[in-house]
């Protein structure tokens, strides 16, 4: 089992910046890949970013430029640090992992960019 704990979201104006972060209860360097999806209210839930052990990163066409994802092994975080925010990114932000053939979550956390 690996449990996933969110922190970091709130409100922020548009342009503005948050950093969310993600603390497993394991060594992350054992899990293959982690990432960070979001869902706003009525839409599906969306991959967003995702960073492999091997250090490669995927992010979707909308953050491309503006969101980084990383990770500190030592602490067992992985971050989303997410830049020149728009309202449009306005959802639940949820913390993903794959270890193997199991899919671990965290309980999100809520990130609001006011217009």
């Amino acid at each position: 089992q690996v449990q996933l704990v969110e922190s970091g979201g709130g409100l922020v104006q548009a342009g503005g910046s948050l950093r969310l972060s993600c603390a497993a209860s394991t060594s992350i360097s054992s899990i293959h890949v982690m990432g960070w999806y979001r869902q706003a209210p009525g839409k599906q839930r969306e991959s967003v970013a995702s960073l492999t052990s091997n250090g490669f990163t995927n992010y979707v066409d909308s953050v491309k430029g503006r969101f980084t994802i990383s990770r500190d092994n030592a602490k067992n975080t992985i971050y989303l640090q997410m830049n020149s925010l728009k309202p449009e990114d306005t959802a639940v932000y949820y913390c993903n992992a794959a270890r193997g053939p199991a899919l671990y979550w965290g309980q999100g956390t809520q990130v609001t960019v006011s217009s």
